[in-house]
């Protein structure tokens, strides 16, 4: 059976309408889809998302897939390196994740971000677990450099990136409710 799991972005959660209906998608199509809770959304800490991915995901496998909106993939990434060597997936799909941010609102969302920022992540670990990292990027978002994030996702973990048109940062308040290049990617890697 392929599993795919959903890690919703900072201060949203699996009820923002893009990640929702993402998981009916995906159940449509005969997955059994998953999107998470994460814990402190408004505040997100390292090790207690990563926890909750290792708390909920048991024996990942090649028929097992995530999808990580924003900080979501951050998560996702951290989690799957620190997996056993020899562990593979399915693959992942990144939703207007990043590396790098720009244009926090204040000096509080600028000290939540550091450590996601500043703490490295284990690439040859996580190229190790699957060969199939997409990156789907808007051309537009405010909070994420297109052209670097888009580089370093290519460099970093080999990732196919896709960048859509004026799409914000995927969320409700830029108008996104549904995203079909995710769903269409995920069914590629299935495949």
């Amino acid at each position: 059976m392929k599993r795919v799991y959903v890690v919703h972005g900072w201060g949203s959660s699996p009820n923002e309408p893009c990640i929702s209906w993402i998981r009916e998608q995906l159940e449509k199509k005969g997955y059994t889809a998953e999107a998470l809770i994460m814990p402190n959304t408004d505040t997100p800490v390292i090790k207690e998302w990563v926890e909750k991915l290792r708390e909920v995901v048991q024996n990942p496998d090649r028929s097992t897939y995530f999808i990580g909106h924003s900080i979501g993939g951050q998560a996702i990434m951290r989690f799957l390196a620190g997996l056993p060597g020899g562990s593979k997936i399915g693959g992942v799909v990144f939703l207007a994740s990043w590396f790098v941010l720009k244009a926090l609102e204040d000096e509080e969302a600028e000290k939540i971000a550091k450590p996601w920022v500043d703490t490295p992540i284990d690439f040859e670990s996580l190229k190790q677990k699957t060969s199939h990292y997409v990156l789907i990027l808007s051309d537009d978002d405010p909070w994420v450099p297109v052209d670097t994030t888009k580089k370093q996702f290519e460099k970093n973990v080999g990732a196919k990136v896709i960048i859509e048109h004026h799409k914000g940062h995927f969320t409700e308040e830029d108008g996104i409710t549904e995203v079909p290049m995710v769903i269409k990617e995920v069914e590629k890697m299935a495949r």
